[in-house]
């Protein structure tokens, strides 16, 4: 990863100067909108195919159970004498099986038909949890594994940790007592040990080079000995995992893309077809737990449940097409980190936190002013129905009744609400309307259908018989 972060370095190099690239990495904000993109668009991408496989609340259970992988490779690295960061590979690798297998052992119990799978989910990934806790808590108490960061991330914080790359003047220091920047003093050898001060005649002193060893390119550089500075380039250590998923999600999705769609609304087509649905579900679920652990460090793994769930039930109430899903899904995540962060900055917020609550205030704008599926349209919808229901029965009821024995007591006016068995008031809106509509006549306390009303009800009886 390392080798993969100085390359794209050198690439932007060609481009930019390492002043201005640190002086862009190395402000907060530019960084947090930079981190907050790359989650929007990891998660965004994923979660689509989440919401349509009915699989939202498996993102939950993944971003909570990941962390017990995270804890058993942060264990297996400390066996092996290595530094562990959130930002290890083996720990993307160990929150990668760990989703697996709470996907794994979920399937197990529901195929005992005994627990329903929104049980057996329910059973796993809480169990896996207390698990890691328990590790954290038992085996590694003091060392620096900060679960609020793992559990609501800090996104504002990213800027700090970061990787240092030398392009220029790298070369390490190494001053002895013979090179002529050497700083030679004297210190007493018995002065501590016999309780004498410097001065007494019986101190024994020694000469030694007080700046003598091997310095970095940048601790030389700090301490004066070396005329022209390094080259560094500062590069938060949250971004080059992130832009890794977010391209490796992209590159699932554009790669299996028809297989995605096939296997997200017809499991069962897909394998007459030759598909593997199966196997690219775990494929999905690894790509999920890669995304959450990346996302710890921004969002949290509680948190990074809504970059999954929101933007993608959100544009799924906008839109029926899957391709357009994956297009809005990530815009909806994109604006939400940049709101979110500004509305963060100016009322001192949490990041994430503020990020989440801009995307569930788009979900509810979208859900019930969404012009295809929204709540206030789907009402109006059910109203115009009513109305329509209400007149087709009133037209009905003057039609089967025109040309009969009883048409004048069956069409009056003021005893048509008895009939229909409504309320005085809506007969009487619902004879206006269709008075407007020239549907129906009014002459001398008498409701007669029009031309135009006889061929309403004949057309509407019509259809009715088609179907």
């Amino acid at each position: 990863m390392q080798a993969f972060e100085r390359l794209l370095i050198e690439l932007l190099l060609r481009f930019t100067t390492a002043e201005r690239l640190n002086a862009f990495l190395g402000d907060p904000r530019n960084v947090a909108l930079l981190v907050g993109a790359l989650v929007a668009i990891s998660t965004a991408l994923c979660g689509v195919f989440l919401v349509l496989r009915k699989m939202a609340m498996t993102a939950d259970a993944i971003s909570h159970s990941a962390l017990f992988g995270i804890v058993v490779a942060f264990l297996a690295m400390l066996a092996l004498g290595q530094a562990p960061n959130l930002s290890a590979p083996l720990l993307l690798i160990g929150a990668a099986a760990a989703g697996v297998g709470t996907v794994v052992l979920t399937e197990l119990i529901e195929r005992s038909n005994l627990v329903k799978s929104d049980a057996a989910l329910g059973l796993v990934f809480p169990f896996l949890f207390a698990l890691a806790v328990i590790l954290v808590t038992r085996y590694i108490p003091n060392v620096h594994l900060d679960t609020d960061s793992v559990m609501l991330g800090e996104i504002g914080m990213a800027w700090a940790n970061a990787n240092s790359h030398c392009f220029a003047n790298c070369e390490s220091v190494t001053i002895t007592a013979e090179d002529p920047r050497a700083k030679m003093a004297r210190r007493c050898l018995n002065c501590a040990a016999e309780g004498i001060s410097p001065r007494s005649p019986g101190a024994v002193f020694e000469t030694y080079c007080a700046n003598c060893g091997t310095f970095s390119a940048a601790e030389a550089w700090q301490r004066r000995l070396i005329a022209q500075p390094p080259e560094l380039v500062f590069v938060p250590r949250a971004l080059m995992p992130l832009t890794i998923i977010a391209l490796l999600n992209l590159l699932f999705v554009l790669l299996f893309y028809k297989e995605l769609k096939l296997t997200s609304f017809d499991a069962t087509l897909a394998t007459v077809f030759g598909f593997k649905p199966a196997l690219l579900s775990y494929a999905l679920l690894i790509l999920v737990s890669l995304t959450a652990v990346a996302a710890f460090d921004a969002v949290g793994a509680i948190l990074v449940v809504a970059f999954f769930v929101m933007p993608a039930a959100a544009a799924y109430l906008l839109t029926d097409r899957l391709w357009q899903m994956l297009m809005i899904a990530p815009a909806l995540s994109l604006a939400a980190s940049l709101i979110g962060y500004e509305t963060a900055q100016s009322l001192d917020l949490s990041i994430s936190a503020a990020m989440v609550s801009v995307l569930f205030f788009f979900f509810v704008l979208i859900w019930l002013f969404s012009p295809r599926h929204g709540l206030l349209l789907a009402l109006f919808r059910r109203w115009q129905q009513r109305r329509l229901f209400a007149e087709q029965l009133l037209l009905g009821h003057l039609y089967n009744h025109q040309h009969t024995a009883q048409a004048d007591s069956e069409s009056a006016q003021s005893t048509l609400h008895e009939h229909l068995s409504w309320t005085s008031d809506k007969t009487a809106r619902c004879l206006a309307r269709l008075h407007a509509k020239r549907l129906v006549d009014i002459r001398a306390g008498q409701v007669r259908l029009t031309e135009h009303g006889v061929a309403l009800v004949r057309a509407f009886r019509s259809e009715l018989a088609l179907h």
